[in-house]
């Protein structure tokens, strides 16, 4: 098992993809969400801040439930980083405890609950700016070599 990595986490060394185009984060996405994740090495785990425009609606005046997965899902994902692995999601569980509210600030935690092997098993809570925790999930991801799975997406 690799040892947990200090700093910010973003040293993971893979063949490099074209462009970012992930939804969540991915810089190259007109229509992503650029979400951009930092490592507070003080509480050991991964912050984004955010604000959700209209376009995430959902019930009225309220975020989609689906793009509350998402949100949760890319945070429990960064985690993955620490121990320098590609890891892919196999399961995610989410409680929706409030309505995520659309134009406000929010932010997203997440950090590593377990690693067995290749399972990583995280978690990640969506927070309003008082502090109540509004969604949280729990996630399993299974590392994978990188090389192998996307070797026709990366530059040779």
């Amino acid at each position: 098992m690799p040892k947990k990595a200090h700093g910010h986490g973003h040293g993971t060394s893979f063949a490099r993809l074209q462009k970012n185009y992930c939804f969540a984060c991915g810089k190259n996405n007109p229509d992503g969400m650029h979400l951009k994740f930092s490592y507070d090495e003080e509480r050991d785990c991964f912050v984004c801040r955010f604000r959700l425009a209209k376009r995430y609606t959902g019930p009225p005046g309220h975020c989609h439930g689906g793009i509350i997965a998402t949100i949760l899902d890319e945070a429990m994902g960064k985690v993955n980083k620490l121990r320098h692995v590609v890891a892919l999601t196999s399961q995610i569980t989410v409680d929706y405890l409030k309505p995520v509210p659309l134009n406000r600030p929010l932010s997203v935690e997440s950090r590593e609950l377990s690693v067995r092997g290749r399972r990583h098993i995280n978690t990640a809570e969506i927070l309003n700016q008082k502090g109540d925790v509004l969604a949280r999930s729990r996630g399993t991801f299974i590392a994978i070599d990188p090389h192998k799975m996307f070797a026709k997406f990366v530059d040779r």
